[in-house]
């Protein structure tokens, strides 16, 4: 398990967290400052809302499923997206996330205001968010040390999955030692 809050690694919503804007939530992180705050999307919530519905220029694009996804509860009604390139390249369109593990080493944002065609043979996969989520200064690390989130790892297909209603107990099954065993927890303790 990851010691530090970093970019391209990611929160993992413990059993405690009952928020239903987190619970069983990972949450991808994008930006973090100490002094500024950390914003990420969760990565797990596929919306009803086909991108065909919203943004009908970049459905060609997404990777699937081709919904808007629930990146968390700020900014609900703006888009956030993130492609992955195939190669070291930073096509026109597409800014790089400053994260040094090779997990997250080609994935970016994407500006959802540039022409589609200038990415249309550039980028590997797509996802496109409603909202993000956000925490001030200081406030995330007071819920980690509550014991809301689990800091791991990232993979390679974890911003991607093709299930993503499944990533929340993949990601904790991969963990080493006891962390693994919380993938068993049920959805409601009660019904055990």
């Amino acid at each position: 398990m990851a010691e530090a809050i970093y970019v391209g690694g990611l929160l993992v919503a413990t059993p405690l967290l009952d928020d239903p804007n987190f619970r069983r939530s990972v949450v991808l992180i994008l930006e973090h400052d100490a002094d500024g705050g950390t914003l990420g999307v969760v990565l797990n919530r596929p919306s009803e809302i086909a991108v065909t519905q919203v943004l009908p220029v970049w459905d060609a694009l997404v990777s699937g499923p081709a919904v808007l996804f629930e990146g968390g509860p700020v900014q609900t009604d703006s888009a956030l997206a993130l492609a992955a390139v195939p190669s070291g390249e930073e096509p026109l369109g597409w800014r790089r996330l400053h994260a040094g593990t090779p997990a997250v080493s080609r994935l970016g944002t994407v500006d959802l205001d540039a022409p589609p065609e200038i990415l249309a043979g550039e980028i590997a996969q797509m996802r496109i968010f409603a909202g993000y989520a956000g925490w001030t200064s200081g406030q995330l690390e007071s819920e980690i040390a509550e014991g809301a989130w689990y800091v791991v790892d990232s993979e390679v297909g974890d911003t991607f999955d093709a299930d993503p209603g499944r990533l929340w107990r993949s990601v904790l099954r991969r963990q080493r030692g006891e962390l693994a065993f919380v993938a068993t927890h049920p959805d409601d303790p009660t019904m055990n």
